[in-house]
């Protein structure tokens, strides 16, 4: 039976960008790859929407995040963490690692951040250095006020850094505009290639803390890794394949416009959710996001069962809750290369292994108000 990926990452790829990595490989250190690499640097800026030098590293988005961590501060340096769901926990984890103290700003999963205790935390205690938030906190599908934030944060002393692995592309996101001063994003959610690249802008801010930090690092320098991008190379050998594959994908997004993606996100985020509504179930959290659509599991429905039903009979694999949430939610994606029949599949699996679980409703109705928003 063929798969179908509706989770936040890995995503479904385009043609292009498999057929890509069945090409010869490139040495790195080539004419030819320098070529690819110069194409593919632009082309992060776009997405990031930022004139400032976009770092890649061969790595998960967790790496990046490290390497944020290492680059910026020193041992017993105070930054801000605002953690509620699963990565905004990864974030002070990481600090802790590094001899970095990590003041939690603790918020119920499922809830937007009140900007105003930002501001609060800051006023209380000027030597905080940096603010960590998620663009989108993936284990409860919320969106976060980033725009805010950062107005609040440009005014002190301190930076605003975005964990956007999964939001770059799907969610807004103007790093220049707004003033963010780091964002991290990773390849394999609205990028649409495999896992195994990610990647880090910082504002002239930011590269004022770059300078000052004193905690090791070698693999994950940044200054190391501007200067030799700057010359369209990579300071060790990078992933060659997915960095061709990078190219592919972006070319595509741009074709279709930064704004147009935004735009099908948001679409098919909403069909997803009247769709959700119309079958008597409920959403999970505030501020819905771009990203991917959580959804209340019925109390008298196994939710083990509802993903194997879904993965086992009808192709769609979607992810569970993560952390307290587990057992509680699912999760479907509507992130990358997904289109509006997607959706609609993705919805028609849902009902079918609701309804053989036992759950009432009536087959077709949240196909049907997934269409009224998809037509338009």
């Amino acid at each position: 039976m063929k798969q179908r990926l509706f989770t936040p990452g890995p995503t479904p790829l385009p043609e292009e960008v498999r057929l890509s990595q069945a090409k010869e490989i490139l040495h790195h250190r080539s004419k030819e790859f320098s070529v690819v690499f110069q194409e593919v640097r632009q082309g992060l800026k776009y997405i990031f929407q930022t004139e400032n030098e976009v770092l890649l590293f061969t790595a998960s988005g967790t790496g990046a995040m490290e390497a944020v961590i290492a680059n910026l501060f020193s041992s017993k340096d105070k930054v801000l963490a605002i953690r509620g769901g699963k990565f905004g926990e990864r974030w002070a984890d990481i600090a802790k690692i590094f001899g970095v103290e990590a003041i939690p700003l603790d918020i119920e999963w499922g809830s937007t951040v009140n900007i105003h205790l930002i501001e609060k935390k800051l006023d209380a205690d000027p030597k905080i250095k940096a603010v960590f938030t998620q663009l989108v906190e993936t284990s409860t599908g919320v969106a976060y006020d980033i725009q805010g934030m950062a107005e609040i944060v440009k005014k002190r002393d301190a930076v605003l850094i975005v964990d956007a692995v999964s939001g770059l592309g799907a969610q807004p996101l103007l790093a220049d505009e707004w003033g963010v001063d780091v964002v991290v994003g990773a390849s394999q959610k609205a990028l649409m290639i495999p896992p195994g690249l990610s990647f880090v802008s910082l504002s002239t801010r930011a590269w004022r803390l770059v300078e000052n930090s004193d905690l090791p690092k070698y693999y994950w320098d940044f200054k190391k890794t501007k200067l030799t991008q700057e010359k369209n190379q990579t300071p060790y050998t990078p992933a060659v394949s997915l960095i061709c594959a990078l190219r592919e994908s972006l070319n595509l997004l741009k074709k279709e416009g930064w704004g147009n993606v935004i735009k099908r996100h948001a679409q098919l985020a909403e069909a997803t959710r009247k769709a959700v509504l119309a079958l008597g179930l409920e959403l999970f959290g505030e501020a819905n996001s771009n990203v991917v659509t959580a959804i209340k599991v019925p109390l008298r429905v196994d939710e083990k069962n509802l993903r194997k039903i879904m993965r086992g009979k009808y192709g769609v694999n979607v992810a569970g809750g993560q952390g307290e949430l587990s057992g509680k939610i699912i999760r479907i994606a509507h992130l990358g290369w997904m289109d509006f029949c997607d959706i609609i599949m993705a919805i028609s699996s849902l009902e079918m292994a609701l309804w053989e679980l036992g759950y009432p409703l009536k087959l077709g109705k949240g196909v049907a108000a997934a269409e009224e928003v998809l037509k338009e």
